[in-house]
């Protein structure tokens, strides 16, 4: 792969609203701030990245502007004094002595794949090792104000023709809703809970009555760094476990895998430092028969592209969360903006680097700020 030269970075803060507010156990979104990465190589090759920390460590102990701390005191110095380097190479850089920070990392990270493949004029997916020309797609519901809502937001997901459809939930916001949205859709389309760490194991009667809706799983439902009262809970479900929050590390997946603590990974690219963390994540999960799928964090379409590359390799044998640029946005920051047909999305694998063009001179009005380093 291309060594790179690193000439430029540039950080942008931008804000986006979404069409309409997006709640989940510990806390609702209605205008996404969001940080991008634009890296230039000295040639002028150009790769764009997305760091996906929120405004508030609901989700992660990470937000926006923690990452972009990090980024600018640590993390773009220290790959300035490296030289070139590879993509391989920079989460191994960052992870040296800087504890965390994974989603800091990440950003500037993918924005250094997504370079390689500008660079070497092959799309990112190919970059990467994928295999797919299209990949299905769910799309993430939040919790509604009653079952009767959600029903019918899932009844329209259906309609639109997502593969899989997932809902929030929480204490109070569980069974019946989730009774509702199977009578509403059908048996035939798979259904999923995510909890965002919404339950204990004081609540194992109530997550062991969703075991007879036959839904594809339940998301994290306990503790957001725990792996060993997953794996006791686990043990009391007949309904998989999928870990979300608790995998941050290709150490952690085989954690999971050994202590039994669940049957399927959600692979965040943003969460685990990168796509190369993810790769390794996709490869021992492959190799022990664990089934992968991509999440989303509400990205731009610039994260989106980054995850639609990552969900091309074979592993990724559930449908994502990779929702059209029209589900969130108004206005993406790409075009082509993210569409999806028959419940996929294309692969855009004869496009060297992300496979969209970024509409710059949208993100420059959409800019709050911005910060630019030389090499």
């Amino acid at each position: 792969m291309t060594v790179l030269d690193i000439k430029r970075i540039t950080l942008r803060e931008i804000h986006l609203r979404l069409r309409e507010p997006f709640r989940i156990s510990s806390g609702v979104v209605q205008d996404r701030r969001i940080m991008l990465i634009e890296i230039e190589e000295k040639s002028g090759a150009v790769g764009w990245g997305e760091c996906v920390a929120g405004e508030f460590p609901n989700y992660t102990p990470e937000t926006i502007d923690t990452a972009w701390f990090a980024c600018t005191q640590w993390l773009i110095p220290r790959l300035f004094a490296a030289g070139p380097i590879q993509p391989e190479a920079v989460l191994g850089l960052f992870d040296a002595d800087i504890r965390g920070h994974n989603m800091a990392k990440a950003g500037l990270e993918m924005a250094i794949w997504a370079l390689a493949a500008e660079q070497d004029g092959v799309a990112l997916a190919r970059l990467l090792g994928g295999t797919r020309s299209k990949v299905a797609t769910g799309i993430s519901i939040g919790i509604q104000s009653s079952p009767q809502a959600l029903a019918e937001k899932a009844q329209q997901a259906r309609a639109e023709g997502y593969r899989k459809i997932k809902c929030k939930i929480k204490p109070g916001t569980d069974l019946v809703f989730l009774e509702a949205v199977r009578h509403s859709a059908g048996e035939e389309i798979g259904i999923m809970a995510d909890a965002n760490s919404a339950y204990t194991l004081e609540n194992i009667a109530q997550l062991q009555a969703l075991d007879d809706l036959g839904l594809m799983m339940i998301e994290q439902p306990l503790a957001w760094d725990d792996l060993r009262e997953h794996a006791e809970l686990q043990k009391q479900l007949r309904t998989p476990i999928c870990l979300d929050e608790s995998i941050t590390c290709p150490e952690r997946a085989r954690d999971m895998h050994m202590m039994g603590s669940g049957r399927i990974i959600n692979i965040k690219p943003g969460r685990v430092g990168g796509l190369y963390a993810s790769l390794q994540i996709h490869n021992y999960c492959r190799e022990h028969g664990l089934p992968v799928w991509c999440g989303g964090m509400l990205e731009s379409g610039i994260g989106r592209a980054h995850n639609v590359a990552l969900a091309s390799l074979p592993n990724f044998t559930l449908p994502g969360d990779i929702s059209p640029s029209a589900r969130y946005w108004a206005e993406d920051i790409v075009e082509p903006e993210w569409t999806m047909e028959n419940g996929f999305v294309a692969v855009p694998n004869d496009i060297p680097g992300l496979g969209v063009k970024v509409r710059r001179s949208l993100v420059e009005k959409l800019t709050h700020r911005a910060e630019e380093f030389l090499r």
